[in-house]
């Protein structure tokens, strides 16, 4: 039975636009039914709540990132990307144009992403949407002026509902067997939904060899799933750096706990997606009953131990994650952590004793300043040093096979 993918999206989104160059080879890959589906995303974000010109909301670090997230992945794709002036751009025009046209969405699609993020053409305006009706072989007079009716408006008016019901709150979303998917970054999860294989984003021109500043702290499950990837993605150049999180966030101006500040529908989606990226990393996890933790005394402890500068240490910084995230054990109690310590082989007493040290605790702070300095803002984040250049920042266990391409000196994407 042929399987089908729907595929939600709006011109506004760059994300989306970069899915949408990729979507159809996948769906031909796998056998997939490709079903475009638009919708308005200001009506989504309207209903969650999200603040319609969501770029403007970041903090300057993780604007940063963002920026030039978008720009690798364009590279990648192979496709032109210019962040127009004025985004976001009133799309409204051009989607219910769209549906004016009708089926299948895709060919004409194209050419309003294409006008939005590589052309510079002004999709607010009827003129650009008429231009690019024109460009595509249609008479634009008819479609612009169906597009006000009462029927195509209520139609885009359904689709955004339908949209919002499935539980989507941002673009690009896809749904395989009412499995919600988010984002142009979970296209090789979409693809292993449906049975293929993904291909790799890019291949190295050689083995990895600069090194790589592995920001960390014990409080985050995607920390947890970045540190169960580095031997396998960045083996021999990995610097574990401890950091406080909690103390980046508000030196940067970001909540405390990031996952608690987001929509219900986001927090729904991102509980079944932590599932997938622990399945993806190969390592046992389930939400702790304790969350968010206190990690400070963990995070001192694998000071005290110089856990971060040997590589025998590296079993111990293990070890914190899988008590927290496989065995819900409380980080927060120092006989826990007297007991990990022991078991793999520490003097208990000692450490705790230096975890106490002004010492430590000012190696602590130290650290969580020169990581805000490189412009981290999230855990983990990989920061990539190759000689005489500035260093390329990565966030997220997702960007971790980013980082390991930097590294093996795959420019594009630095």
């Amino acid at each position: 039975m042929t399987r089908r993918l729907q595929f939600w999206f709006d011109f506004s989104c760059p994300y989306a636009y970069l899915a949408s160059t990729q979507v159809e080879a996948l769906a031909a890959r796998t056998g997939a039914a490709l079903d475009p589906q638009p919708m308005l995303l200001g009506g989504v974000f309207r209903a969650h709540e999200t603040p319609q010109k969501l770029f403007a909301t970041l903090g300057a670090a993780k604007a940063k990132h963002n920026s030039a997230d978008l720009e690798r992945f364009a590279a990648l794709f192979g496709v032109r990307l210019e962040m127009p002036g004025g985004h976001p751009l009133r799309t409204v025009t051009a989607l219910r144009a769209l549906l004016v046209v009708g089926a299948p969405f895709l060919p004409l699609a194209h050419r309003f992403f294409a006008a939005y993020w590589a052309r510079g053409i002004d999709l607010s305006t009827k003129e650009g949407v008429a231009r690019v009706l024109t460009e595509a072989g249609h008479d634009p007079g008819p479609i612009l002026e169906k597009a006000e009716s009462a029927e195509i408006k209520d139609e885009l008016r359904r689709r955004t509902d339908e949209a919002i019901a499935l539980g989507i709150f941002g673009a690009p979303a896809f749904v395989v067997d009412e499995q919600l998917y988010f984002g142009q970054d979970r296209l090789d999860l979409v693809e292993r939904a449906l049975g293929g294989a993904p291909l790799p984003l890019a291949d190295p021109p050689g083995p990895v060899s600069a090194p790589v500043d592995v920001w960390f702290d014990y409080s985050s499950p995607f920390s947890y799933f970045g540190w169960a990837q580095i031997d396998r993605c960045l083996p021999g150049v990995a610097r574990p750096k401890p950091m406080l999180l909690g103390a980046v966030f508000k030196e940067v101006g970001q909540v405390n706990v990031p996952l608690l500040a987001q929509s219900p529908a986001k927090q729904r989606y991102l509980a079944t997606d932590t599932i997938r990226q622990a399945e993806k990393a190969g390592v046992p996890f389930r939400w702790p009953s304790r969350f968010p933790m206190n990690t400070v005394l963990a995070l001192r402890l694998t000071i005290a131990a110089e856990a971060h500068l040997r590589p025998e240490g590296r079993r111990l910084i293990t070890r914190f994650y899988q008590a927290y995230w496989a065995e819900d054990r409380d980080l927060a109690d120092p006989a826990v952590l007297a007991t990990i310590l022991t078991e793999e082989g520490y003097d208990a007493e000692r450490l705790l004793a230096a975890a106490q040290s002004t010492e430590v605790k000012e190696t602590l702070r130290s650290l969580t300043g020169e990581a805000v300095a490189a412009g981290v803002f999230g855990a983990p984040t990989f920061v990539v040093h190759h000689p005489g250049r500035t260093p390329s920042l990565y966030w997220g266990s997702d960007r971790i096979e980013l980082a390991a391409l930097s590294s093996a000196g795959l420019g594009r994407v630095d």
